[in-house]
């Protein structure tokens, strides 16, 4: 048949689709985490700051002074 990637918004949304796919015997499988969750939330925190503009530039110059 075909292939479905879903991308849940939330914990309850997650587990309201695989008791959906499970009470209808279809099969899923879940990607493993290549990187612990606290790293991964770490780098949207990140990257959300690099969009506001909360970001400090260092010059190079001023490292090996």
């Amino acid at each position: 048949m075909g292939t479905l990637i879903v991308h849940p918004e939330n914990k309850e949304q997650l587990s309201a689709l695989k008791a959906f796919m499970k009470a209808f015997k279809i099969s899923f499988e879940e990607p493993k985490k290549p990187y612990h969750t606290d790293f991964t939330e770490k780098m949207k925190i990140s990257k959300q700051q690099v969009k506001d503009g909360k970001t400090i530039r260092v010059n190079l110059d001023d490292i090996w002074k």
